[in-house]
Order: structure tokens, then C-alpha cells, then sequence
């Protein structure tokens, strides 16, 4: 995550959405009052001990909100990427067992693990992507636009254009290998992904086959 005075703005890093490479773009308009929280290649903590405890970059906007008051949460410009969660379900599975080749042999049994046998379900990557952006209601939708991975360029000069900081042209960073998502799945695996991300599917408006 990026709190930004200087430019009133709140980008809440949602994870497997190419949030490193805005970061490094974000990075070339902080000023000195700034602050970020990241644990990935950069080591970065907030001002506040309760949230700088937290090793990840990943956190809620309504984490952060008690930190800034209400008057400077509701006024900053709040944002986030999202991403079709078929293909960041995909991403993850390819990211969790980078390094080694299981992943590429026998991709459905390691998606029907994750999903079947041991769903990891507090780590933060594996989390429905509405759950960093949604109050504590679970209704409310925090951020005040969304861009989306598909698009991710256009998506990022639209919001810097909103911001007010000129745009550039995102660096390729931390990016998983793998084939287009559709030919792992088959229906079961399907219908468990939908399920798990049911929320993330109606609330950003995507199905299987991309944007509805």
C-alpha cells in the first residue's frame, strides 16, 4: 500500500494484480511525507507500529483508515488493479510453486489442492480480491476506482490522469509463467473457483471467459 500526501491518493496493493510494477511507478512522484508498506524486493514500513508489524504490502483500506481519520481517508482518492479471478487463481498456483517444475507437470492437482485439500485460507494471496477493498461490512466498496490487469496500461494512465502525475510505461516485475488460464480448468475446478470468488466475480463484473 501507498499513502500519498503530497498527491492525496490511497493505492491499496491487491495481490498476484501487478502492483510491484505500479509501485515502481507510484515511487517516482512520492514526496517526503510518503509512506508505503512493502516487504518484496523493497523493504518498507508505516509510520504506524500496529500495521508496520504486518510483513506484507497487502492491507485493507479499512486497515488504514483509523491512521489518516475520516476526513482524510473520505478525501484522498482511493484506487486498486483487479483481476479476473480465474486467471489470478492461475497466477497463484504457478507463483506458490515457482522454482520447480510440479506446477507445469500437473497443474489441475495442484489448483485441487489449494482449492480441495488444503485451502490456504488466511494467506493473504490466496484472499478474495474485495476483501482489501470492502469496509467491515463486507458491502461497502472503499476504493473509488479500479483498474484492471486486462487493461493495465490504459488502466494506469486513466487513474495517474485522475491523480494529476504524468503516466509512464509499467515495467514487466514479478511475473509468473504460465499458458493462457482457460486450458487448465476443467468443470469442477471451475465451479470451485467461482464459488470461492464468488464475491470478486460480481463485484468487478467477470466470469470465465474474461470481462461480462
Amino acid at each position: 500500500m501507498i499513502v500519498s500526501h503530497r498527491h492525496r491518493f490511497i493505492f491499496a496493493a491487491v495481490p498476484k494484480t501487478g502492483t510491484h510494477a505500479v509501485r515502481q511507478a507510484l515511487r517516482d512522484h512520492l514526496g517526503p511525507d510518503d509512506c508505503e508498506q512493502v516487504g518484496l524486493f523493497v523493504d518498507k514500513r508505516f509510520p504506524w507500529p500496529k500495521l508496520a508489524a504486518i510483513r506484507h504490502g497487502h492491507l485493507a483500506l479499512r486497515d488504514v483508515r483509523p491512521y489518516l481519520g475520516e476526513e482524510t481517508f473520505a478525501g484522498y482518492f482511493k484506487f486498486a488493479f483487479v483481476r479476473n479471478p480465474f486467471a489470478r487463481f492461475v497466477s497463484y498456483c504457478a507463483f506458490m510453486l515457482r522454482g520447480g517444475d510440479t506446477f507445469h507437470q500437473r497443474p489441475q492437482d495442484v489448483m485441487r489442492h489449494f482449492l480441495f485439500t488444503d485451502p490456504p485460507v488466511g494467506h493473504v494471496l490466496f484472499q478474495p480480491q474485495a476483501a482489501l477493498l470492502l469496509d467491515a461490512d463486507g458491502r461497502t466498496l472503499l476504493s473509488d476506482a479500479v483498474g484492471r490487469v486486462e487493461t493495465m496500461q490504459a488502466s494506469f494512465d486513466a487513474l495517474c490522469a485522475r491523480i494529476g502525475i504524468p503516466s509512464r510505461r509499467l515495467d514487466q516485475v514479478n511475473a509468473t509463467v504460465h499458458d493462457d488460464y482457460r486450458r487448465y480448468y476443467d468443470q469442477p475446478l471451475i465451479d470451485a473457483v467461482a464459488q470461492r470468488y464468488a464475491v470478486d466475480l460480481a463485484l468487478f463484473g467477470y466470469d470465465f471467459d474474461g470481462v461480462r
